[in-house]
């Protein structure tokens, strides 16, 4: 189905300027215009095209202004429609508050439409998102009362083929995760970039059961599809916070930890929101603690600025990640695991296969809390640096 655009205008040019500019995505079936002359008209052409999911709409215009046509837009209370403002340059204190009153975005008359078509496209990536995250927030939601299916597709979101890259040698992955009860709040997840970078990324839902399963499918599906646009650890970060503290509901908020790494250089560049630092398993038997950046959880406080590092991985480097259920197991003496436990396994797994290490892990946390109930989900991820060919 093609995006439907309402452009709401009392300039008689526009609609045939606008149809030239957009051509070729009309004639392709990529968008749809609506025309209205006044947010009268507007209303009436939403009614009868409900489709509509951007409405690009002029300040100054006779019967009903574009402010009035935002307010009763905003009354609908449809996340899937965005308002863009436009009116004249010097009309900033307009502008400033249609942005105040909600507005997405703006444009300035005389329109440049070079400037509109990234608009529109950069407008619509967001919507993208947030129907994917609506559309995974209502599965999980419909099917909370049957614990077992629930399972079953939280399960299925998490990549599960190992190798999942069997043509790169660059690198090697494996990953799992054990959670404390049906369905949990930990993730995984990785993802080819580009050509150069892989996307990898841990974290752990405050809460348990099925609100932390849902909102760990939100965030989830945020962080990758805001990844995939390429930025930054720290930008990605910055990005899917503001938009986790905007539809964030009960104080919910997540820990993460995600990298890029670069496959024919072994540098990865990193952002840690509140996580557990993960450890870097030097090919020499080497533990050290990857250094924090800073941040906190994601979903907490919007506009706050996360920042990046970065280090250099050697052929036969390992990068081990995890969540706090693993230093945070309990044995029957009410003594956690600790870091100092994990720290001295790994340095037995000097050498060892991906899986073996994973496996390994799980194991010795199962067997330290023997005797009592898991109270936390337990995800690892490791990955390997491989001499580049």
């Amino acid at each position: 189905m093609p995006e439907k655009i309402m452009v709401v205008d009392d300039e008689p040019d526009l609609e045939s300027l606008i149809k030239q500019k957009f051509r070729r995505q009309i004639r392709g079936g990529e968008f749809e215009f609506v025309f209205a002359h006044n947010g009268l008209e507007a209303l009436a052409k939403l009614l009868e095209h409900p489709e509509v999911s951007l409405v690009l709409s002029d300040i100054n215009m006779p019967e009903m202004d574009g402010l009035t046509l935002l307010g009763k837009i905003n009354e609908l209370k449809n996340p899937a429609i965005k308002t863009v403002m436009v009116s004249a340059y010097g009309d900033m204190d307009n502008i400033r508050t249609a942005m105040n009153r909600g507005a997405f975005d703006f444009l300035t008359k005389p329109v440049d439409f070079n400037d509109m078509e990234m608009t529109i496209n950069k407008t619509l990536e967001q919507l993208l998102i947030l129907k994917q995250a609506m559309k995974e927030h209502d599965l999980l939601i419909s099917i909370q009362h049957d614990l077992s299916v629930a399972r079953s597709i939280q399960l299925a979101i998490l990549p599960k083929v190992f190798p999942p890259f069997p043509e790169i040698k660059e690198f090697d992955i494996y990953a799992s995760m054990n959670a404390a009860k049906e369905v949990g709040g930990d993730f995984y997840d990785f993802f080819l970039i580009d050509h150069d970078r892989l996307g990898f990324v841990i974290g752990d839902v405050s809460g348990k059961g099925v609100p932390a399963a849902i909102f760990m499918a939100v965030s989830r599906t945020l962080i990758r599809a805001t990844a995939l646009k390429g930025i930054g650890a720290g930008e990605c970060m910055t990005y899917v916070n503001n938009l986790l503290c905007n539809e964030s509901v009960s104080s919910m908020f997540v820990t993460v930890f995600y990298a890029i790494l670069n496959i024919h250089t072994g540098v990865v560049e990193y952002s840690s929101a509140g996580h557990n630092p993960p450890y870097l398993m030097k090919s020499t038997g080497e533990i050290i603690e990857i250094e924090k950046t800073g941040g906190i959880v994601l979903g907490a406080l919007e506009d706050y600025e996360f920042k990046s590092g970065t280090v250099k991985m050697e052929a036969g480097d390992n990068i081990f990640m995890f969540t706090d259920g693993v230093t945070e197991a309990f044995n029957v003496a009410d003594e956690l695991y600790s870091e100092e436990r994990l720290e001295a396994l790994l340095r037995e797994l000097k050498g060892k296969e991906l899986k073996e290490v994973v496996d390994s892990v799980n194991k010795d946390v199962d067997l330290y809390s023997t005797g009592v109930p898991q109270s936390d989900d337990i995800t690892v991820l490791a990955i390997k640096y491989l001499k580049p060919v």
